[in-house]
């Protein structure tokens, strides 16, 4: 605020401040028509004011102010007329004192305000600033975060996807042992029948006659090695290709880091699962396959692979002797449809609201890890789908996986 207005707001105006040069050739007029051609007005130092007409005029009346005098006026008029129109012009005067001192108080409030409101623009933009920083520091503890938060994933996948493969590995090995020893056991055979092949070639060779060749034929029943040499290598090479098939199968649900999408035959990955872990399922339940044609799915087809081995191994271990597992797809609300449904024990109901939780299981402890299902919903989730469970203790439970056709 300057100082000019805390002048006029502390002090009393003087009358060369309250008479403004513009105004006085207007007010002298006016007085003059009131009080004579000749008219003075000075301040209380005799300095004046504005003059009009010849000569001093008449007695000097004194202008008071709210305390003291602050001026004199002076007019050609008699004393009388002089004192009204001084009383007249202290009146006016006065009103415009109240009048400037409003204005000056109005000056004073708005530049107050005026710099309240400098001092707030002031103090928010360094709160802007602040909080540009902080955004930029949030934007980048989020990116970290974001990065911790998809290795801990990644470590939670490579984690249940060990565990899966652990959990296969009895079964797997019992499936590539079965045809791997009589493999064995067939080329042992075969050895024999080749030395006895040998041993028959020496004794052609060493006579002519044809009856000691067929008593040496039927000596060593040659006809019979004839005959199931050729069965035991047929046999082999059908355990040769289960082996193999084992092996693909195996190869392709170890893919679970695969990078990107692809079209994938999601029938085909059920199919592929079900290879996987049919040492799980033998001997515990009764595998059923009902698969609808399908489209083909841009996905991960590994991960999902994951998801059904899951989904197909807890099956496993909800069945009891004689237990009896579906696996079903079609398409239904512009999505393929997967169900894996069992009659094992079932899941209570106040359990279900946690089957998704990490580590929450129903088994045995030490027989799961408890991330099988949340991996799974996050695998699915991830695919834009999602994971229904309807289950009743006792008679069992249909796990229902929705992936939209893009």
């Amino acid at each position: 605020m300057s100082t000019d207005r805390i002048a006029g707001f502390d002090r009393e105006l003087t009358l060369g401040e309250l008479v403004r040069p513009a105004e006085r050739e207007r007010l002298a007029a006016a007085l003059a028509a009131l009080i004579g051609p000749t008219v003075r007005l000075t301040d209380s130092h005799g300095a004046e004011i504005l003059a009009r007409g010849e000569g001093r005029g008449g007695d000097p009346v004194a202008l008071v102010g709210e305390l003291e005098s602050i001026g004199f006026l002076s007019a050609s008029a008699d004393t009388a007329q002089v004192a009204a129109a001084a009383q007249l012009l202290h009146m006016l005067l006065r009103a415009h004192a109240r009048f400037l001192m409003a204005s000056e108080l109005h000056l004073e409030t708005v530049q107050e305000d005026y710099e309240e409101l400098q001092r707030k623009h002031a103090a928010l933009q360094a709160s802007e600033a602040r909080y540009r920083e902080l955004a930029e520091q949030l934007e980048q503890r989020v990116a970290e975060q974001v990065k911790t938060i998809e290795a801990a994933q990644r470590q939670l996948y490579q984690s249940e996807k060990l565990a899966s493969v652990g959990q296969l590995a009895a079964g797997v090995a019992h499936e590539i042992n079965n045809p791997i020893g009589f493999i064995a056991s067939n080329i042992s055979t075969a050895q024999g029948y080749v030395q006895r092949l040998s041993a028959f070639a020496g004794r052609l060779r060493a006579t002519t006659a044809a009856v000691e060749l067929q008593q040496a034929w039927g000596a060593d029943d040659l006809d019979f090695v004839l005959q199931d040499f050729a069965a035991l290598l047929a046999e082999s090479s059908e355990g040769a290709a289960r082996v193999a098939r084992i092996v693909t199968d195996l190869k392709g649900f170890s893919r679970v880091d695969q990078v990107g999408a692809e079209e994938a035959d999601i029938n085909a990955v059920i199919r592929q699962v079900c290879n996987v872990a049919a040492g799980q399922v033998r001997g515990r339940a009764k595998l059923t396959l009902q698969l609808g044609t399908l489209p083909r799915l841009r996905c991960n087809s590994a991960q999902l692979g994951q998801v059904f081995l899951n989904l197909l191994l807890n099956a496993v271990d909800a069945v009891t002797a004689a237990g009896e597992i579906r696996f079903e797809s079609d398409v239904a609300e512009d999505s393929i449809r997967v169900r894996v449904s069992d009659n094992g024990r079932g899941i209570a109901a106040e359990l279900l609201p946690r089957i998704f939780d990490p580590f929450f299981t129903t088994k045995a402890v030490g027989s799961g890890t408890g991330l099988g299902l949340t991996v799974s919903n996050d695998i699915v989730k991830a695919h834009g789908g999602r994971i229904e469970v309807d289950s009743s203790v006792g008679k069992g439970s249909t796990i229902t996986v929705w992936l939209p056709v893009k």
